[in-house]
Protein backbone atom coordinates (compact mmCIF):
# COMPACT_ATOMS: atom_id res chain seq x y z
CA UNK A 1 0.00 0.00 0.00
CA UNK A 2 1.48 3.97 -0.67
CA UNK A 3 2.23 5.99 2.43
CA UNK A 4 1.11 9.08 2.45
CA UNK A 5 3.83 11.37 0.60
CA UNK A 6 6.41 13.42 2.01
CA UNK A 7 4.84 16.70 1.35
CA UNK A 8 1.65 15.47 2.68
CA UNK A 9 3.58 15.22 6.22
CA UNK A 10 5.55 18.42 6.37
CA UNK A 11 3.24 20.16 8.34
CA UNK A 12 3.95 17.38 11.33
CA UNK A 13 7.59 18.16 11.71
CA UNK A 14 8.82 17.79 15.36
CA UNK A 15 10.37 21.33 17.20
CA UNK A 16 14.03 21.23 18.07
CA UNK A 17 17.17 19.16 16.73
CA UNK A 18 17.81 16.08 15.38
CA UNK A 19 20.67 14.65 18.29
CA UNK A 20 21.07 10.82 19.12
CA UNK A 21 22.99 11.65 22.22
CA UNK A 22 20.32 13.23 23.30
CA UNK A 23 17.66 11.64 26.32
CA UNK A 24 14.69 13.43 24.81
CA UNK A 25 12.23 11.03 22.42
CA UNK A 26 11.50 13.56 19.85
CA UNK A 27 15.19 15.21 19.89
CA UNK A 28 16.83 11.07 19.12
CA UNK A 29 13.89 10.03 17.29
CA UNK A 30 13.24 13.42 15.10
CA UNK A 31 10.44 13.36 12.88
CA UNK A 32 11.58 16.48 10.74
CA UNK A 33 14.95 14.30 10.13
CA UNK A 34 12.78 11.36 9.16
CA UNK A 35 10.81 13.25 6.52
CA UNK A 36 14.11 14.36 5.31
CA UNK A 37 15.29 10.98 5.27
CA UNK A 38 12.53 9.89 3.46
CA UNK A 39 12.59 12.59 0.47
CA UNK A 40 16.52 11.94 0.46
CA UNK A 41 15.92 8.28 -0.01
CA UNK A 42 12.65 8.19 -2.79
CA UNK A 43 15.15 11.19 -5.19
CA UNK A 44 18.33 8.11 -4.63
CA UNK A 45 16.18 5.12 -5.16
CA UNK A 46 17.73 5.23 -8.84
CA UNK A 47 20.95 6.48 -8.29
CA UNK A 48 23.57 3.49 -9.09
CA UNK A 49 27.25 5.50 -7.98
CA UNK A 50 25.25 6.17 -3.99
CA UNK A 51 23.97 2.48 -3.85
CA UNK A 52 26.55 0.83 -4.25
CA UNK A 53 28.08 3.39 -1.82
CA UNK A 54 25.82 2.37 0.60
CA UNK A 55 26.52 -1.38 0.00
CA UNK A 56 30.03 -1.30 -0.12
CA UNK A 57 29.75 0.32 3.38
CA UNK A 58 27.88 -2.70 4.80
CA UNK A 59 30.62 -4.98 3.72
CA UNK A 60 32.84 -3.13 6.06
CA UNK A 61 30.50 -4.73 8.76
CA UNK A 62 30.22 -1.48 10.84
CA UNK A 63 26.61 -0.80 10.10
CA UNK A 64 24.99 1.86 8.08
CA UNK A 65 23.09 5.06 9.11
CA UNK A 66 19.29 5.48 9.54
CA UNK A 67 19.56 6.89 5.96
CA UNK A 68 21.61 4.79 4.36
CA UNK A 69 19.32 1.83 5.36
CA UNK A 70 16.27 3.32 4.30
CA UNK A 71 18.19 4.08 0.55
CA UNK A 72 18.82 0.52 0.06
CA UNK A 73 15.46 -0.10 1.52
CA UNK A 74 14.24 2.51 -1.65
CA UNK A 75 16.27 1.10 -3.76
CA UNK A 76 14.66 0.47 -7.16
CA UNK A 77 17.46 -1.31 -9.02
CA UNK A 78 17.20 -5.69 -9.48
CA UNK A 79 20.50 -6.15 -9.64
CA UNK A 80 21.59 -3.77 -6.68
CA UNK A 81 18.74 -5.32 -4.56
CA UNK A 82 19.90 -8.93 -5.11
CA UNK A 83 23.57 -8.19 -3.67
CA UNK A 84 21.62 -6.34 -0.72
CA UNK A 85 19.90 -10.03 -0.40
CA UNK A 86 23.03 -11.49 -0.69
CA UNK A 87 25.37 -9.40 1.54
CA UNK A 88 22.81 -9.91 4.39
CA UNK A 89 22.66 -13.91 4.20
CA UNK A 90 26.66 -13.30 4.37
CA UNK A 91 26.82 -10.72 7.47
CA UNK A 92 24.03 -13.46 9.38
CA UNK A 93 26.35 -16.00 8.96
CA UNK A 94 29.46 -13.73 9.84
CA UNK A 95 28.28 -12.83 12.90
CA UNK A 96 25.37 -15.28 14.07
CA UNK A 97 26.59 -18.66 12.02
CA UNK A 98 24.12 -21.12 11.03
CA UNK A 99 22.60 -20.94 14.99
CA UNK A 100 18.96 -20.24 15.60
CA UNK A 101 17.92 -19.55 19.09
CA UNK A 102 14.69 -21.07 19.71
CA UNK A 103 12.54 -19.59 23.06
CA UNK A 104 8.76 -19.50 24.09
CA UNK A 105 6.23 -16.40 25.14
CA UNK A 106 4.64 -16.91 28.23
CA UNK A 107 1.84 -14.86 28.93
CA UNK A 108 1.28 -14.01 32.71
CA UNK A 109 -2.29 -12.06 32.61
CA UNK A 110 -4.29 -10.01 30.11
CA UNK A 111 -5.59 -7.77 32.37
CA UNK A 112 -4.37 -4.11 30.52
CA UNK A 113 -5.60 -0.86 31.49
CA UNK A 114 -4.55 0.82 27.87
CA UNK A 115 -6.42 1.61 25.02
CA UNK A 116 -4.18 0.43 22.12
CA UNK A 117 -6.74 -0.22 19.11
CA UNK A 118 -4.39 -2.81 17.38
CA UNK A 119 -4.63 -5.33 20.65
CA UNK A 120 -7.02 -7.42 22.20
CA UNK A 121 -6.27 -6.89 25.53
CA UNK A 122 -7.57 -3.25 25.68
CA UNK A 123 -9.76 -2.46 28.45
CA UNK A 124 -12.65 -2.02 26.08
CA UNK A 125 -12.95 -5.42 25.02
CA UNK A 126 -15.29 -7.17 27.11
CA UNK A 127 -15.20 -10.54 24.67
CA UNK A 128 -11.98 -11.63 25.51
CA UNK A 129 -11.64 -14.00 29.04
CA UNK A 130 -9.72 -12.23 31.41
CA UNK A 131 -7.09 -14.28 33.32
CA UNK A 132 -4.04 -13.93 35.58
CA UNK A 133 -2.06 -17.07 36.40
CA UNK A 134 -1.81 -17.90 39.80
CA UNK A 135 2.05 -18.92 41.09
CA UNK A 136 0.84 -22.38 40.85
CA UNK A 137 -0.49 -22.16 37.62
CA UNK A 138 3.09 -20.58 36.37
CA UNK A 139 4.38 -23.87 37.93
CA UNK A 140 2.54 -25.69 35.52
CA UNK A 141 2.93 -23.92 32.67
CA UNK A 142 7.03 -23.57 33.52
CA UNK A 143 6.92 -27.87 32.95
CA UNK A 144 4.42 -27.69 30.01
CA UNK A 145 7.59 -25.51 28.70
CA UNK A 146 10.54 -27.58 29.80
CA UNK A 147 8.93 -30.92 28.55
CA UNK A 148 8.98 -29.38 24.96
CA UNK A 149 12.76 -28.46 25.67
CA UNK A 150 12.29 -24.89 26.01
CA UNK A 151 15.23 -23.46 28.05
CA UNK A 152 14.33 -19.48 27.28
CA UNK A 153 11.50 -17.66 27.60
CA UNK A 154 9.95 -14.25 27.28
CA UNK A 155 7.50 -13.08 29.61
CA UNK A 156 4.30 -10.77 28.60
CA UNK A 157 1.56 -9.26 30.64
CA UNK A 158 -0.34 -6.77 29.77
CA UNK A 159 -0.31 -3.03 31.85
CA UNK A 160 -2.37 -3.02 35.12
CA UNK A 161 -0.57 -1.96 38.39
CA UNK A 162 -3.74 -3.68 40.24
CA UNK A 163 -4.26 -6.86 39.21
CA UNK A 164 0.08 -6.63 37.09
CA UNK A 165 1.86 -5.06 40.02
CA UNK A 166 5.95 -5.28 39.47
CA UNK A 167 6.01 -7.57 42.90
CA UNK A 168 3.71 -10.18 40.74
CA UNK A 169 6.29 -9.84 37.94
CA UNK A 170 9.13 -10.51 39.98
CA UNK A 171 7.38 -13.56 42.50
CA UNK A 172 6.43 -14.71 38.83
CA UNK A 173 10.65 -14.77 37.97
CA UNK A 174 11.49 -15.96 41.15
CA UNK A 175 9.05 -19.15 40.60
CA UNK A 176 10.04 -19.57 37.11
CA UNK A 177 14.05 -19.54 37.78
CA UNK A 178 12.97 -21.98 40.83
CA UNK A 179 11.39 -24.88 39.15
CA UNK A 180 13.54 -28.08 38.10
CA UNK A 181 11.13 -30.73 36.74
CA UNK A 182 13.05 -33.87 35.32
CA UNK A 183 16.40 -32.65 33.29
CA UNK A 184 14.20 -29.11 32.29
CA UNK A 185 15.07 -25.79 34.03
CA UNK A 186 14.45 -22.41 32.56
CA UNK A 187 17.89 -20.74 32.40
CA UNK A 188 16.75 -17.55 30.81
CA UNK A 189 13.76 -15.01 31.54
CA UNK A 190 13.42 -11.78 28.90
CA UNK A 191 10.88 -9.90 30.12
CA UNK A 192 8.20 -7.63 27.89
CA UNK A 193 6.18 -5.83 30.34
CA UNK A 194 5.13 -1.47 29.93
CA UNK A 195 7.47 0.89 30.18
CA UNK A 196 8.13 1.76 33.88
CA UNK A 197 10.76 3.04 36.10
CA UNK A 198 14.36 3.05 37.26
CA UNK A 199 13.57 2.21 40.64
CA UNK A 200 11.53 -0.88 38.86
CA UNK A 201 14.26 -1.40 36.29
CA UNK A 202 16.60 -1.91 39.03
CA UNK A 203 14.09 -4.57 41.22
CA UNK A 204 14.32 -6.45 37.63
CA UNK A 205 17.82 -6.57 36.88
CA UNK A 206 18.18 -8.00 40.57
CA UNK A 207 16.14 -10.40 39.74
CA UNK A 208 18.29 -11.55 37.07
CA UNK A 209 16.83 -11.31 33.96
CA UNK A 210 18.09 -11.45 30.98
CA UNK A 211 16.59 -8.65 27.99
CA UNK A 212 14.32 -5.87 28.65
CA UNK A 213 12.01 -6.04 25.76
CA UNK A 214 9.78 -3.41 24.68
CA UNK A 215 8.15 -2.64 21.41
CA UNK A 216 7.41 0.98 20.35
CA UNK A 217 4.67 -0.30 17.92
CA UNK A 218 5.04 3.28 16.15
CA UNK A 219 7.33 6.12 16.33
CA UNK A 220 5.52 8.38 14.29
CA UNK A 221 4.31 10.27 17.11
CA UNK A 222 0.60 11.92 16.15
CA UNK A 223 0.01 8.33 14.66
CA UNK A 224 0.94 7.22 18.21
CA UNK A 225 -1.64 9.43 20.26
CA UNK A 226 -4.79 8.17 17.93
CA UNK A 227 -3.31 4.26 18.59
CA UNK A 228 -3.33 4.93 22.22
CA UNK A 229 -5.57 7.03 23.15
CA UNK A 230 -5.93 6.28 26.69
CA UNK A 231 -3.92 4.75 29.26
CA UNK A 232 -0.38 5.18 30.69
CA UNK A 233 0.92 4.10 27.21
CA UNK A 234 -0.62 7.09 25.68
CA UNK A 235 2.52 9.23 26.73
CA UNK A 236 4.96 8.53 23.95
CA UNK A 237 8.25 10.05 25.25
CA UNK A 238 7.30 8.20 28.73
CA UNK A 239 7.09 4.92 26.43
CA UNK A 240 9.98 5.63 23.93
CA UNK A 241 12.65 6.76 26.79
CA UNK A 242 12.04 3.47 28.71
CA UNK A 243 15.31 1.56 27.37
CA UNK A 244 17.29 4.25 28.57
CA UNK A 245 16.09 3.79 31.89
CA UNK A 246 16.33 0.69 31.92
CA UNK A 247 19.98 0.64 30.79
CA UNK A 248 20.40 3.72 33.07
CA UNK A 249 19.03 1.06 36.07
CA UNK A 250 22.11 -1.92 34.69
CA UNK A 251 19.86 -3.87 32.43
CA UNK A 252 22.30 -3.67 29.34
CA UNK A 253 20.00 -5.97 26.82
CA UNK A 254 17.75 -4.21 25.95
CA UNK A 255 15.03 -4.95 22.58
CA UNK A 256 13.82 -2.99 20.29
CA UNK A 257 10.96 -3.36 17.73
CA UNK A 258 8.34 -1.89 15.91
CA UNK A 259 4.51 -3.39 14.79
CA UNK A 260 4.81 -2.74 10.87
CA UNK A 261 1.33 -2.58 9.61
CA UNK A 262 0.39 0.68 11.76
CA UNK A 263 2.48 3.07 10.45
CA UNK A 264 4.16 3.32 6.74
CA UNK A 265 6.79 0.72 6.91
CA UNK A 266 9.53 3.53 5.35
CA UNK A 267 9.02 5.64 8.58
CA UNK A 268 9.02 2.68 11.07
CA UNK A 269 12.59 1.79 9.64
CA UNK A 270 14.25 5.05 9.79
CA UNK A 271 13.03 5.26 13.16
CA UNK A 272 14.19 1.97 14.17
CA UNK A 273 17.62 2.39 12.88
CA UNK A 274 17.84 5.98 14.82
CA UNK A 275 16.44 4.34 17.91
CA UNK A 276 19.51 1.67 17.54
CA UNK A 277 21.99 4.72 16.88
CA UNK A 278 20.44 6.38 20.04
CA UNK A 279 21.48 3.49 21.70
CA UNK A 280 25.16 3.35 20.59
CA UNK A 281 25.26 6.98 20.76
CA UNK A 282 24.25 7.54 24.31
CA UNK A 283 24.93 4.24 25.99
CA UNK A 284 27.69 2.80 23.96
CA UNK A 285 26.24 -0.30 23.09
CA UNK A 286 23.38 -0.79 20.44
CA UNK A 287 20.40 -2.64 21.32
CA UNK A 288 20.87 -6.75 21.78
CA UNK A 289 17.76 -7.55 19.55
CA UNK A 290 15.13 -5.63 17.23
CA UNK A 291 11.75 -8.12 16.75
CA UNK A 292 9.48 -7.25 13.28
CA UNK A 293 6.22 -8.53 14.28
CA UNK A 294 3.66 -7.67 11.77
CA UNK A 295 0.09 -6.97 12.68
CA UNK A 296 -2.04 -9.90 12.55
CA UNK A 297 -5.74 -10.96 13.07
CA UNK A 298 -6.89 -11.28 16.95
CA UNK A 299 -10.02 -11.12 18.71
CA UNK A 300 -11.64 -7.87 18.33
CA UNK A 301 -9.07 -6.67 15.86
CA UNK A 302 -9.32 -6.73 12.11
CA UNK A 303 -5.73 -6.31 10.55
CA UNK A 304 -7.65 -4.61 7.30
CA UNK A 305 -8.43 -1.66 9.62
CA UNK A 306 -5.33 -0.59 9.04
CA UNK A 307 -4.20 1.24 5.90
CA UNK A 308 -0.02 0.62 5.95
CA UNK A 309 -0.02 -3.20 5.35
CA UNK A 310 3.08 -4.76 3.62
CA UNK A 311 3.88 -7.43 1.28
CA UNK A 312 5.82 -10.34 1.99
CA UNK A 313 8.30 -9.33 -0.30
CA UNK A 314 9.11 -5.95 1.33
CA UNK A 315 8.76 -7.60 4.60
CA UNK A 316 11.68 -9.81 3.60
CA UNK A 317 13.96 -6.54 2.21
CA UNK A 318 13.20 -5.06 5.70
CA UNK A 319 14.39 -7.81 7.30
CA UNK A 320 17.65 -7.79 5.50
CA UNK A 321 18.01 -4.07 5.36
CA UNK A 322 18.11 -4.08 9.58
CA UNK A 323 20.89 -6.87 9.00
CA UNK A 324 23.07 -4.28 7.14
CA UNK A 325 22.38 -1.71 9.24
CA UNK A 326 22.92 -3.13 12.47
CA UNK A 327 24.85 -6.33 11.62
CA UNK A 328 25.88 -7.27 15.37
CA UNK A 329 22.23 -7.12 16.64
CA UNK A 330 20.18 -10.36 17.28
CA UNK A 331 16.68 -10.46 15.42
CA UNK A 332 13.46 -12.36 16.18
CA UNK A 333 10.56 -13.55 14.45
CA UNK A 334 7.89 -14.90 15.49
CA UNK A 335 4.93 -17.28 15.11
CA UNK A 336 2.85 -14.44 13.65
CA UNK A 337 4.86 -15.32 10.39
CA UNK A 338 4.29 -18.50 8.61
CA UNK A 339 6.67 -20.93 7.64
CA UNK A 340 7.07 -19.76 4.69
CA UNK A 341 7.75 -16.26 5.42
CA UNK A 342 10.03 -16.98 8.42
CA UNK A 343 11.97 -19.98 6.36
CA UNK A 344 12.85 -16.69 3.85
CA UNK A 345 13.64 -13.98 7.00
CA UNK A 346 16.26 -16.90 8.78
CA UNK A 347 18.32 -16.55 5.53
CA UNK A 348 18.25 -12.82 5.61
CA UNK A 349 19.27 -11.95 9.08
CA UNK A 350 17.06 -13.53 12.05
CA UNK A 351 18.66 -15.30 14.45
CA UNK A 352 16.50 -16.27 17.07
CA UNK A 353 12.60 -17.61 17.19
CA UNK A 354 9.56 -18.75 19.34
CA UNK A 355 8.60 -22.20 18.80
CA UNK A 356 5.20 -24.36 19.82
CA UNK A 357 4.17 -20.97 21.30
CA UNK A 358 1.07 -20.00 22.43
CA UNK A 359 -0.22 -16.46 22.77
CA UNK A 360 -3.00 -16.53 25.44
CA UNK A 361 -2.68 -16.70 29.67
CA UNK A 362 -2.45 -20.81 30.44
CA UNK A 363 -2.32 -21.73 27.11
CA UNK A 364 0.68 -24.53 27.70
CA UNK A 365 -1.11 -26.42 30.67
CA UNK A 366 -4.27 -25.94 29.77
CA UNK A 367 -5.83 -25.00 26.41
CA UNK A 368 -5.78 -26.47 22.89
CA UNK A 369 -4.99 -23.93 20.00
CA UNK A 370 -8.35 -24.80 18.95
CA UNK A 371 -9.55 -23.65 22.29
CA UNK A 372 -7.77 -20.61 22.54
CA UNK A 373 -9.91 -17.55 23.11
CA UNK A 374 -7.82 -15.73 24.77
CA UNK A 375 -5.12 -15.57 22.39
CA UNK A 376 -3.13 -12.22 22.13
CA UNK A 377 -3.08 -12.60 18.01
CA UNK A 378 -3.62 -15.65 16.02
CA UNK A 379 -0.25 -18.03 15.12
CA UNK A 380 0.42 -18.47 11.48
CA UNK A 381 3.18 -21.51 12.38
CA UNK A 382 1.23 -24.07 14.58
CA UNK A 383 3.62 -26.49 14.82
CA UNK A 384 5.46 -28.29 17.37
CA UNK A 385 9.07 -27.43 19.09
CA UNK A 386 9.97 -30.91 17.82
CA UNK A 387 8.67 -30.13 14.22
CA UNK A 388 10.46 -26.79 13.99
CA UNK A 389 13.67 -27.88 15.28
CA UNK A 390 13.52 -30.69 12.67
CA UNK A 391 12.87 -28.28 10.16
CA UNK A 392 15.67 -26.04 11.09
CA UNK A 393 17.71 -28.86 10.87
CA UNK A 394 16.69 -29.92 7.55
CA UNK A 395 17.70 -26.60 6.81
CA UNK A 396 20.85 -26.46 8.08
CA UNK A 397 20.48 -24.70 10.94
CA UNK A 398 22.10 -25.15 14.07
CA UNK A 399 18.78 -25.00 16.72
CA UNK A 400 20.61 -23.59 19.68
CA UNK A 401 18.92 -23.35 23.81
CA UNK A 402 21.96 -21.64 24.87
CA UNK A 403 22.10 -19.22 27.34
CA UNK A 404 25.62 -19.04 28.45
CA UNK A 405 26.62 -15.45 27.38
CA UNK A 406 23.99 -14.10 29.70
CA UNK A 407 24.82 -16.94 32.80
CA UNK A 408 28.52 -15.96 32.31
CA UNK A 409 27.84 -12.14 32.47
CA UNK A 410 28.78 -11.98 28.85
CA UNK A 411 26.16 -8.76 28.12
CA UNK A 412 25.69 -5.71 26.82
CA UNK A 413 29.44 -4.01 25.48
CA UNK A 414 30.71 -7.91 26.66
CA UNK A 415 28.62 -9.60 24.54
CA UNK A 416 29.14 -7.06 21.55
CA UNK A 417 32.39 -7.21 21.23
CA UNK A 418 32.53 -11.29 21.48
CA UNK A 419 30.10 -10.89 18.48
CA UNK A 420 32.00 -8.09 16.79
CA UNK A 421 35.40 -9.91 16.58
CA UNK A 422 34.21 -13.07 15.23
CA UNK A 423 34.65 -15.65 17.76
CA UNK A 424 31.03 -17.06 16.84
CA UNK A 425 32.65 -20.38 15.97
CA UNK A 426 35.18 -20.93 19.00
CA UNK A 427 32.26 -20.09 21.65
CA UNK A 428 28.51 -19.50 20.59
CA UNK A 429 29.01 -22.69 17.94
CA UNK A 430 30.29 -25.21 20.07
CA UNK A 431 27.34 -24.09 23.39
CA UNK A 432 24.49 -24.34 20.73
CA UNK A 433 25.61 -28.01 19.95
CA UNK A 434 25.58 -28.63 23.31
CA UNK A 435 22.46 -27.47 24.09
CA UNK A 436 21.18 -29.45 20.68
CA UNK A 437 22.48 -32.47 22.25
CA UNK A 438 20.56 -32.07 25.49
CA UNK A 439 17.46 -31.35 23.56
CA UNK A 440 18.43 -35.07 21.57
CA UNK A 441 18.73 -36.66 24.75
CA UNK A 442 15.91 -35.71 27.00
CA UNK A 443 12.83 -34.64 24.17
CA UNK A 444 13.47 -35.27 20.55
CA UNK A 445 11.52 -37.40 18.54
CA UNK A 446 13.74 -40.05 17.43
CA UNK A 447 13.80 -38.67 13.55
CA UNK A 448 14.46 -35.31 14.88
CA UNK A 449 17.45 -37.20 17.52
CA UNK A 450 18.34 -39.30 14.48
CA UNK A 451 19.05 -36.23 11.91
CA UNK A 452 20.64 -33.90 14.84
CA UNK A 453 23.39 -36.04 15.97
CA UNK A 454 24.40 -36.28 12.23
CA UNK A 455 24.53 -32.51 12.89
CA UNK A 456 26.10 -32.32 15.45
CA UNK A 457 28.93 -35.06 14.11
CA UNK A 458 29.31 -32.83 11.47
CA UNK A 459 29.55 -29.00 13.07
CA UNK A 460 31.89 -30.04 15.95
CA UNK A 461 34.22 -30.33 13.39
CA UNK A 462 34.35 -26.37 12.22
CA UNK A 463 35.02 -25.82 15.68
CA UNK A 464 38.55 -23.57 14.52
CA UNK A 465 40.21 -24.08 17.91
CA UNK A 466 41.74 -27.17 18.30
CA UNK A 467 41.01 -27.55 22.51
CA UNK A 468 38.05 -25.77 22.10
CA UNK A 469 37.18 -28.28 19.75
CA UNK A 470 38.23 -30.94 21.83
CA UNK A 471 36.38 -29.83 24.76
CA UNK A 472 33.27 -29.49 23.36
CA UNK A 473 33.76 -33.13 21.87
CA UNK A 474 33.99 -34.15 25.72
CA UNK A 475 30.87 -32.61 27.05
CA UNK A 476 29.02 -34.07 24.25
CA UNK A 477 29.43 -37.33 25.40
CA UNK A 478 28.92 -36.44 28.75
CA UNK A 479 25.59 -35.27 28.02
CA UNK A 480 24.69 -38.89 26.50
CA UNK A 481 26.04 -40.15 29.40
CA UNK A 482 23.17 -38.27 31.75
CA UNK A 483 25.07 -35.09 32.76
CA UNK A 484 24.20 -31.52 31.96
CA UNK A 485 24.04 -28.08 31.82
CA UNK A 486 27.72 -27.73 30.46
CA UNK A 487 29.36 -23.97 28.88
CA UNK A 488 31.71 -21.85 27.36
Amino acid sequence: MQEATVDQRQAKTATGAYDPKSMKAEEFIHHGEILETLAWAEKNRDNADEIERVIEKAKQKKGLSHREAVLLLDCAIPEKNEEIFRLAEQLKKDFYGNRIVLFAPLYLSNYCINSCTYCPYHKQNKSIPRKKLTQDEIRREVIALQDMGHKRLALEAGEDPVNNPLEYILESIKTIYSIKHKNGAIRRVNVNIAATTVEDYRKLKEAEIGTYILFQETYHKESYGKLHPSGPKHDYAWHTEAHDRAMQAGIDDVGLGVLFGLEGYRYELAGLIMHAEHLEAAFGVGPHTISVPRICPADDIDPDTFDNGISDDMFAKIVAVIRLAVPYTGMIISTRESQASRERALHLGISQISGGSRTSVGGYADVKPENDKSAQFDISDDRSLDEVIRWLIDMDHIPSFCTACYREGRTGDRFMSLCKSGQILNCCHPNALITLQEYLEDYASPETKERGEAMIQREVERVPHEKVRERAKKFLGEIHNGARDFRF
